[in-house]
């Protein structure tokens, strides 16, 4: 049964990193002491161990030990031995061509969808839906596949924001990025504002969290969806 959380963002405004999702990744990881941290994305081109000293701080106040999926000899075993993975926010074309060049994006999917925990940040969100198509980041890399893990039939399109009011602004919006998507392709996209995640629990798909989503359906006009209502597109 599939077990994961897909959160717009790893920090909010004003507080620690990862503070706001200490308590649903006690949830998620309850009964385990280590997991697999994935470094890739690289945030402002940090290195991969610096990325995952930044998690393993961040991780340690519940408990939870953490190992950089870039320190092991065989990270395709590893992943198929871990308890649970936490997948950094960062650049997600970065995050992408480094998971399928090693020939891991298949094989995590796999594993997480047969009951491994697994929570994302930003791209580590990202790569949760069925490509990463509906991102913000800049194309610094060229990935071998858009093709992400699948792991709910929506994209999603994290730190989501509508135009500021007040603001005089002339260029494009989330909104209309996202509508440009959909005049080539017909996945869902979710707008996930920071604050909230997704909650996937076997076939159950759930927003939760302080904000509401903004639901993009080709054809249709986008909407709003509360927190705490199940995601059924």
């Amino acid at each position: 049964m599939k077990n994961v959380v897909l959160a717009s963002t790893s920090t909010l405004y004003g507080e620690k990193y990862l503070q706001y999702l200490l308590p649903v990744m006690q949830e998620l990881f309850a009964g385990i002491d280590e997991i697999i941290f994935i470094p890739y994305a690289r945030p402002g081109g940090i290195s991969h161990d610096e990325y995952t000293a930044r998690a393993s701080d961040g991780l340690a106040t519940i408990g939870i030990h953490v190992k950089g999926l870039h320190t092991f000899a065989d990270p395709a075993q590893a992943i198929r031995e871990a308890k649970g993975f936490f997948t950094g926010g960062g650049n997600t074309f970065v995050l992408v061509k480094q998971l399928h060049e090693l020939k891991l994006m298949n094989l995590l999917s796999d594993v997480v969808s047969k009951g491994t925990p697994y929570i994302g940040a930003s791209a580590g969100s990202n790569i949760g839906g069925v490509n990463m198509q509906t991102t913000n980041d800049m194309p610094i890399v060229y990935p071998p596949s858009f093709h992400t893990m699948g792991l709910m039939p929506y994209n999603l399109n994290p730190h989501y924001q509508e135009p500021t009011p007040g603001v005089p602004h002339m260029g494009e919006t989330r909104e209309t990025r996202i509508l440009e998507f959909h005049t080539q392709q017909s996945i869902p996209v979710i707008g996930l504002r920071e604050g909230s995640w997704i909650r996937i629990k076997g076939n159950e798909i759930r927003l939760e969290g302080s904000m509401p989503a903004k639901i993009f359906e080709q054809g249709k006009s986008p909407y709003e969806l509360s927190a705490g209502s199940d995601i059924k597109i």
